[in-house]
């Protein structure tokens, strides 16, 4: 078992719940459940090391627990903290009640254990495949004056350092109705602020850049309150201990199963220890617990890490890549995509299409994707979203016609779609106004000429089921791009009373994921793929439906480099669609070599967005070529270990981050290794190369020091240097490969490792 008790008998008892290589303790004191440390792998665990804090001034006592010298909520370490009872740092429950109070007191009640892992009803969790992968402590906390009741569970993973937590609360029948405002998914107390804390935030076209500091007294947090995770801040945050950086040290990672408003903070208080929280935003959340009823928080997934920011984020890779991805796609090689935006934006008809189709044919593309502009009067962004019937001028035969002469030229058809939007230029608008996000009297607020429909109705839903259902069903598509291009305004329904609004954010979420979950269950043979302005919804909600997602909008490579390199923090390669754009880049005005556009896109679920017909007979001779050097790879990148060689931001000042390969910050390198250590794709690229660059000695990761490598490779310009070169693991990995930037790399080396 992973979850170990003692004093079982006892109301008392004591939880350590291990994984591979680490402990997590909890215990009872006083009636409280408190947290007692999450440390290297400890089979014995007495209480001695439990951080106290005594005789600190206003710091109150629980009634009973009169001597500030012995117990105080507001100091002792705890799993699951309440509002109003003496504790001043952010409490993880905070209800209302009927008398208009918010003080709780929730008090340990029972526990049970059981093998396996049990789904969140409506939300998307991690799953396990066989009950013995993990196993399930529920600990029961209770308040005894109005009786509601909250279930901590955790889950801990048997061969993975990692454990999930989730929330549910229990309004018992007869009591009177609880207005929920903190109800986070989970709360865990460190007993000191020697860290640093890592973040991704950014905006459109520039998702997720990381962001280090130290603690320091008061709060850091990231969060959503537009409705969706957003391109501005992510679900997720790490804590770095002393001494942590890519390859080495103590690192705990947080990560958010949710796709709607979160929290994510840190708050060092007047004893420096460190409260971590995370769930929904209270700021944007209330709902109303009938009696008899329940609530169920969204997941948090936590890693600890004794291997740096590296090891956490394989740890992250693992389990979301075959633990969170779902459906038939989940473990299949991905299809070389195009897509015809950046070809052709509104201006397309069917010749226009096939045109393109045909060279995307030549090059060695499997699959051709539609993008916007092909349904209702849809010749710009300012109408028809809704209105999803082909366009008869642009696509005369209808969709199922163009689907077909994809096909006939031996390419697969995708198309693109944005179920929850709607144009008020709309037919589906003027005949339902009250299906959008609004508030009663007021003019609803447009983002991108367009507004939300309200997925917190249930009737809305079964609509957008049906519609997309025949859509799918009609039409032979074996791929579906689910966009979604603005936030949410205006977050009020139609379909609720006055007292339950505060739900509508939550409720919305709740309505996607029944309809993405409908979907695509009902579709299994389709791959989808999310997207929201590019990154603006890449979290672990959506890829529970979705195996990938649109990972920017922005497609300019040393843009990309950045952006795919901080997702790969927490995601793996098979999640991140990366494609090749032409040049200059519609989104920066750069030009790339070819050659480093596809280094950096082969670093994902690889396809093209631009116009093939418009290029000249070499370069699309070399996309040929490269198309099909991307298919010997893809199985590697979508499965291997990922090891990150250089990133172009700083962690620490330890050897693997003091700067860049040739300098600071103009270069970045990866790698992936096959989980037999049999074969590895290595990747460097120079964002800024200069003139006369000096060498310098490239450390590899992750490979057999017992093993000897065979170098091929991929791209090496004119440089034969690599060619017929075998070198050991143990020297690749600690002497490195001797690199020096030849302009002939055009900005990249690529080069693939066998075991001789």
């Amino acid at each position: 078992m992973a979850i170990a008790v003692h004093n079982e008998h006892t109301d008392a008892p004591v939880f350590l719940l291990h994984t591979p290589h680490s402990t997590y303790v909890i215990y009872i004191e006083n009636g409280y459940l408190c947290h007692g440390g999450w440390f290297d792998r400890t089979e014995h665990w007495s209480g001695h090391c439990v951080c106290r804090h005594t005789d600190i001034g206003f710091s109150p006592n629980p009634p009973g627990h009169g001597d500030r010298r012995v117990f105080s909520l507001d100091t002792v370490m705890q799993e699951y903290p309440f509002a109003g009872r003496s504790d001043f740092r952010t409490p993880a429950f905070k209800a209302f009640f009927a008398d208009g109070s918010h003080s709780a007191d929730l008090c340990y009640k029972s526990f049970a254990i059981i093998k396996g892992k049990p789904q969140l009803t409506g939300l998307p969790a991690v799953y396990t495949e066989d009950e013995s992968e993990a196993d399930t402590l529920t600990i029961a906390l209770a308040d005894p004056l109005t009786g509601l009741t909250v279930g901590l569970s955790y889950t801990v993973f048997c061969a993975q350092d990692i454990i999930c937590r989730h929330t549910i609360i229990i309004n018992p029948a007869g009591a009177e109705p609880v207005m929920l405002n903190h109800a986070m998914s989970a709360c865990i107390d460190f007993p000191d602020s020697s860290y640093r804390v890592l973040t991704l935030s950014g905006a459109h076209c520039r998702e997720r850049v990381p962001f280090i500091r130290p603690l320091a007294p008061g709060v850091q947090q990231v969060f959503s309150r537009r409705g969706v995770s957003s391109h501005q801040h992510h679900p997720f945050m790490a804590l770095l201990a002393e001494g942590a950086a890519e390859t080495q040290g103590v690192v705990y990672g947080f990560s958010l199963v949710y796709s709607g408003n979160f929290i994510m903070q840190a708050e060092v208080d007047q004893c420096f220890t460190t409260r971590v929280t995370a769930g929904i935003n209270p700021e944007t959340f209330c709902w109303k617990l009938e009696p008899g009823n329940s609530f169920i928080t969204p997941e948090l997934v936590m890693v600890r890490s004794t291997e740096g920011l590296g090891g956490m984020s394989r740890a992250y890779h693992d389990l979301y890549r075959s633990r969170l991805c779902r459906g038939e796609w989940r473990d299949k090689d991905r299809p070389v995509i195009i897509n015809n935006w950046e070809a052709t934006y509104f201006a397309f008809n069917t010749e226009k299409l096939l045109t393109l189709a045909d060279a995307a044919k030549q090059a060695g593309i499997e699959l051709f994707v539609l993008d916007d502009g092909w349904f209702g009067e849809r010749d710009d962004d300012f109408r028809s979203l809704g209105d999803w019937s082909a366009n008869a001028k642009k696509l005369p035969g209808g969709l199922s016609a163009l689907a077909q002469a994809i096909q006939s030229r031996g390419m697969s058809f995708g198309l693109w779609v944005e179920p929850e939007m709607v144009s008020e230029n709309s037919e589906l608008f003027r005949a339902h106004p009250d299906w959008c996000l609004h508030v009663s009297g007021r003019t609803p607020v447009t983002g991108r000429s367009q507004l939300v429909l309200d997925l917190s109705r249930d009737d809305v839903v079964d609509y957008l089921i049906s519609v997309f259902s025949e859509t799918f069903a009609s039409t032979p598509i074996s791929y579906v791009k689910w966009d979604f291009n603005r936030h949410l305004t205006d977050v009020a329904s139609a379909a609720l009373p006055p007292d339950r609004q505060g739900e509508t954010p939550h409720r919305f979420i709740l309505g996607l994921y029944r309809l993405m979950d409908t979907l695509t269950r009902r579709f299994p043979h389709v791959l989808f793929e999310s997207c929201s302005g590019g990154g603006g919804r890449y979290d672990p909600g959506i890829l529970y439906y979705m195996p990938q997602t649109w990972t920017s909008d922005n497609t300019d490579a040393p843009s990309r480099v950045w952006i795919q390199l901080a997702t790969s923090i927490v995601y793996p390669a098979s999640t991140m669609a990366c494609h090749v754009s032409a040049v200059p880049n519609h989104q920066t005005g750069r030009t790339a070599p070819l050659m480093l556009r596809f280094a950096v896109a082969a670093a994902g679920m690889f396809g093209y967005e631009l116009d093939l017909t418009k290029l000249p007979q070499d370069e699309c001779a070399e996309i040929q070529s490269l198309t099909a050097r991307y298919k010997e790879l893809r199985t590697l990148v979508r499965s291997g270990d990922l090891y990150r060689i250089q990133t172009p931001w700083h962690i620490s000042g330890a050897a693997d981050y003091a700067g860049g390969l040739f300098g600071s910050g103009d270069s970045a390198a990866w790698m992936y290794v096959s989980k037999d250590k049999s074969e590895a794709l290595v990747t460097l690229v120079w964002l800024m190369p200069g003139a006369n660059p000096a060498g310098r000695p490239f450390r590899l990761q992750g490979l057999d020091p017992a093993a000897c490598y065979r170098v091929m490779p991929v791209w090496a310009g004119d440089d034969t240097i690599y060619d017929n070169l075998t070198l050991g693991g143990a020297e690749l990995m600690h002497a490195g490969l001797f690199v020096t930037y030849q302009i002939s790399y055009r900005q990249c080396l690529v080069l693939k490792l066998v075991k001789a």
